[in-house]
C-alpha cells in the first residue's frame, strides 16, 4: 500500500498494515528551502519546493498544502501583520462594532482575492507531482475561527446577548468554509481539515447552540463529493470531545493538551478515527531526536493500530530542528527502532547503568570499530552494519578489532552513552562516530577506517 492508502485507511477508522504519520508542516516547509513564512505562503512554486521537500525529508503519508488560518480572513478584508517565523496574524475585524450584523456589509467569497489563487496554484502542482502517493490535506479555518476573525472578541459576548447575529455570522461563516472546501477538492485534495482552535475556548453547551450545525455543513459537502474530512481542535477542548465527535466528521484530531488515550475512548465509541498529539514545543522544537522519539512512542502506545493517525497537534514551528521530525519518521517506518526506543526508555533511569571505560584509543596497538546494535542476532539493519565492519576489517588486513555492543544489555548502553550515539545501528571508529544509521559498502568503510588510522 502507499502512504497515501495507508493513511485513509486510519481515518476511515480502519487497521491499516501500520500507523500513518501527518507532519503538519505549515511554514516550517518553508524554513526547510531557507524562504521566509510571508515570502513562502504568497508563492505557489515556492510551497511546492517546501512540501516536496517535506516528503523526501519525513517520509510522511499525508501532508497540508498550507497551514494557514489567515487566508479566509484576509479574502475577506482582514488586514494582515506577518512575522518572521509565523504564519500572519488578523490585526483587523471588518465587523468589529457592527450589531446586529448586516447581511449587506458581508463580503463574498472570492477565488481570485488574496493568497487563495497561490495556494490552490500550489495544491494543483502538488496533486500532480506527489498526491499519487501522499494524501494531500486542504486545511480550511473553522466556521468559529473565522467568525472571531471579523468581529472580533466582541463575538463572545454574541453568543451570550445576541444569539441572532451570532447564528447570522456563524451561519455566513459555514458557507465561506463550503466555498473553501470545495475549491480545495476542485484543486484535488483528498482530506478537507476544518482548523477551528477557538473551540477549545466555549463550552460544550456553546458548541451545540452555535457551532455543529455549520460544521456539519461542511462535513457534509465534504462527503457528498467523496472526500474525507477532520475536525482538528488546538487546546484543551476535552469538555466539548464529545460533541465534537457527534458532528459528521471522519476524524477529530487534538494537540497535546487532551489525553491521547481520553480521546481514543470517545472517539471510537463515536465510530470516529482520530490524531495527535505529539508535543510541539517542549519535545519536537525543545527536545532531542531521542526524546521526541520517545513522545513517539508513547503516542503510538496510546493511539493503538486502528482509526489512529500520529500527528503533533498542531502547525509545526518554523525553527523546529529537522532531525526530530526525522526521528520520528524513522520510528513510524523502522520497527526495529522502536525496539530500540523501547529499550532505552526500559533502562532511562542514570543510576541504572553500570560505569563503563572506554579504551583510551589512541594508544592502542589497532583499529578499534564499535558497533552499537540492538542486537546483530535479530535486528537486520545491525547484522548488516557488523557484517560491513567485519568485511572491511577483513579487506584491509591490518589489526582491526570489531566490538559490538548490544543496547540489550546494561553494558551496551552505557557504552552507546559513553561514545555519544543516539542512533541504531551506529558505527564508530577510534571512538569516534561515523555511521549513524546508514550502513556504508565495505570500501567506503575501509576509506574511511585508513583515514582515522593516518594510512589514506
Amino acid at each position: 500500500m502507499t502512504g497515501k492508502e495507508i493513511l485513509l485507511e486510519a481515518l476511515r477508522g480502519r487497521k491499516p498494515e501500520r500507523i500513518p504519520w501527518v507532519p503538519f508542516a505549515g511554514v516550517h516547509a518553508g524554513s526547510l528551502i531557507g524562504a521566509t513564512p510571508e515570502s513562502f505562503l504568497r508563492d505557489a512554486s515556492l510551497i511546492e519546493k517546501g512540501v516536496v521537500e517535506v516528503c523526501e525529508r519525513y517520509k510522511p503519508d499525508g501532508v497540508p498544502v498550507v497551514f494557514d488560518l489567515q487566508i479566509e480572513a484576509e479574502m475577506l478584508g482582514c488586514e494582515l501583520e506577518w512575522a518572521s517565523e509565523t504564519p500572519p496574524a488578523v490585526k483587523s475585524h471588518p465587523l468589529a462594532g457592527q450589531m446586529p450584523v448586516d447581511p449587506g456589509v458581508l463580503p463574498d467569497f472570492n477565488e481570485k482575492a488574496g493568497r487563495l489563487p497561490v495556494t490552490l496554484e500550489a495544491t494543483r502542482r502538488l496533486k500532480d507531482r506527489i498526491g499519487h502517493d501522499v494524501a494531500l490535506y486542504g486545511l480550511i479555518t473553522g466556521p468559529l475561527t473565522l467568525a472571531l476573525h471579523l468581529r472580533s472578541a466582541e463575538l463572545f459576548m454574541d453568543l451570550i446577548c445576541d444569539e441572532d447575529s451570532a447564528d447570522r455570522l456563524m451561519d455566513y461563516c459555514a458557507g465561506i468554509a463550503c466555498r473553501m472546501a470545495q475549491a480545495y477538492i476542485d484543486a484535488g485534495v483528498d482530506v478537507v481539515a476544518v482548523v477551528d482552535p477557538m473551540i477549545s475556548q466555549i463550552s460544550a453547551d456553546h458548541f451545540s447552540r452555535f457551532v455543529s450545525s455549520p460544521l456539519n455543513r461542511v462535513f457534509d459537502l465534504v462527503s457528498s463529493q467523496g472526500r474525507l474530512s477532520s475536525l482538528f481542535v488546538c487546546g484543551d477542548a476535552t469538555r466539548n470531545l464529545e460533541v465534537m465527535c457527534e458532528t459528521g466528521c471522519d476524524n477529530v484530531s487534538v494537540d497535546e493538551n487532551i489525553d491521547l488515550a481520553v480521546l481514543r475512548s470517545v472517539a471510537r465509541k463515536a465510530g470516529k478515527s482520530f490524531g495527535g498529539n505529539l508535543k510541539l514545543t517542549t519535545t519536537l522544537l525543545l527536545g532531542s531526536p531521542l526524546e521526541c522519539q520517545k513522545d513517539t512512542i508513547e503516542c503510538l502506545d496510546k493511539g493503538g493500530e486502528d482509526g489512529f493517525v500520529l500527528a503533533p497537534g498542531c502547525d509545526l514551528p518554523y525553527a523546529v530542528p529537522p532531525a526530530n521530525i526525522e526521528a520520528v519518521a524513522r520510528l513510524v517506518h523502522d520497527p526495529y527502532e522502536r525496539d530500540v526506543v523501547r529499550t532505552l526508555e526500559a533502562h532511562s533511569g542514570d543510576g541504572v547503568l553500570p560505569d563503563v571505560v572506554l579504551p583510551d584509543y589512541d594508544s592502542l596497538d589497532r583499529i578499534r570499530i564499535d558497533v552499537v546494535t540492538l542486537n546483530s542476532a535479530a535486528c537486520a539493519p545491525c547484522q548488516y552494519m557488523v557484517l560491513a565492519a567485519r568485511d572491511a576489517a577483513e579487506t584491509l588486513g591490518d589489526p582491526i578489532e570489531v566490538v559490538e555492543h548490544k543496547i540489550t544489555t546494561l553494558e551496551g548502553l552505557a557504552v552507546m552513552r559513553k561514545l555519544g550515539v543516539q542512533a541504531i545501528p551506529s558505527l564508530c571508529i577510534q571512538g569516534r562516530l561515523a555511521y549513524a544509521s546508514i550502513i556504508p559498502d565495505s570500501k567506503t568503510l575501509a576509506k574511511a577506517i585508513l583515514k582515522a588510522s593516518g594510512k589514506s
